[in-house]
């Protein structure tokens, strides 16, 4: 199961939230997820771990303290298209079409 880490501390590591969650079951991967242009943590995180351990882990974290923050931790919603990409229009066609 994946599971969404919100309100980290920008300066919480993924060696830090994989020690807290594999108090609960095993962890198979953490993401913390960073800014494209920067490479700054945005601040949120997945944790991908056994159904079981996902389940006692959302249960038991969510609201909890971890650097200094409160956490927001529950099951991942898969991201919902947001459209974008393709031609972006406008403009004035390229030659001397005009």
């Amino acid at each position: 199961m994946k599971i969404y880490v919100g309100n980290l501390s920008f300066n919480t590591s993924s060696d830090a939230i994989q020690t807290k969650f594999a108090e609960f079951g095993d962890v198979s991967e953490v993401a913390v997820i960073t800014d494209r242009e920067t490479g700054q943590p945005r601040g949120f995180a997945f944790v991908t771990m056994d159904d079981a351990g996902a389940a006692k882990a959302i249960e038991s974290l969510n609201g909890q303290e971890l650097d200094g923050r409160t956490l927001n931790v529950n099951e991942a919603k898969a991201r919902e298209n947001r459209g974008g990409g393709g031609n972006r229009g406008g403009g004035r066609p390229r030659g001397n079409s005009w």
